[in-house]
C-alpha cells in the first residue's frame, strides 16, 4: 500500500506543480505583453513632453524677446521726453503705441507658454503613471519565475497582487484616469 500511496501523493505533487507553473506561464506572458503596450504609449509620451518642452521654452524667449523690445522702446520714450523740444510729438507717440502692442502681445505670449507648460505637466502625470506600472510588471514577473522554481503559493499571491496593481495603473493612464498623487510624482520626480 505504501507504493501505491508514494505514486498517488508523487502524481498530485506533480499535477499541483504544472498547475502553479502553467498558471504563471500564462500569466507572465499577458503581463509582458501589457508591459510592452504601455512601454510603447510612455514613449509615446516621452516624445510629447519633448515637444511641449521645447514648445514651452520657444514661447518664453519670444516673451523675453519682447520684453526687452519694450524696455527698449520705453528707454526711447524717455530719452524723447527729455528732448521734447526738439522731437515731433508724432514720433513720441509712435513709441508710445509700440510700447502698449508689446505689453498686449508679451500677454498672449505669457497665456501660450503658460498653456504648453500645463499640458507638459498633464502629460507628464501619466508619464510617471505609465513608468510605476513598467516597474510593478517588471518585479511581478520576476516574482512570477521564481515561483515557477519554488512552487510557493504565497509568492505566487504577491507576485499576482503586484501585477494585477501594475496592470490597473497601466489601463487606467491609457483610459486618462490618474491614481497618483503628487506626492508619489515627487518621489519619482
Amino acid at each position: 500500500m505504501s507504493e501505491i500511496e508514494e505514486t498517488i501523493k508523487e502524481a498530485i505533487e506533480k499535477a499541483e506543480e504544472s498547475s502553479i507553473n502553467s498558471r504563471v506561464a500564462i500569466i507572465v506572458s499577458l503581463v509582458a505583453t501589457f508591459m510592452a503596450l504601455c512601454n510603447i504609449k510612455n514613449s509615446s509620451m516621452v516624445q510629447s513632453m519633448s515637444q511641449l518642452q521645447a514648445h514651452s521654452i520657444d514661447a518664453w524667449s519670444y516673451y523675453q524677446a519682447k520684453s526687452t523690445k519694450q524696455n527698449l522702446a520705453t528707454n526711447t520714450i524717455e530719452l524723447l521726453k527729455l528732448q521734447a523740444q526738439k522731437v515731433d510729438n508724432k514720433v513720441l507717440k509712435e513709441y508710445e503705441t509700440k510700447v502698449a502692442n508689446y505689453d498686449k502681445e508679451k500677454e498672449e505670449i505669457k497665456k501660450q507658454a503658460q498653456e504648453y507648460e500645463k499640458k507638459y505637466n498633464e502629460v507628464h502625470e501619466f508619464n510617471d503613471q505609465f513608468e510605476i506600472t513598467e516597474a510593478l510588471l517588471s518585479i511581478s514577473i520576476a516574482l512570477f519565475g521564481i515561483t515557477a522554481l519554488t512552487q510557493k503559493k504565497w509568492l505566487f499571491v504577491f507576485a499576482s497582487v503586484l501585477s494585477t496593481t501594475g496592470v490597473i495603473l497601466g489601463a487606467t493612464a491609457f483610459l486618462k484616469i490618474s491614481l497618483l498623487s503628487e506626492w508619489v510624482s515627487k518621489i519619482l520626480g
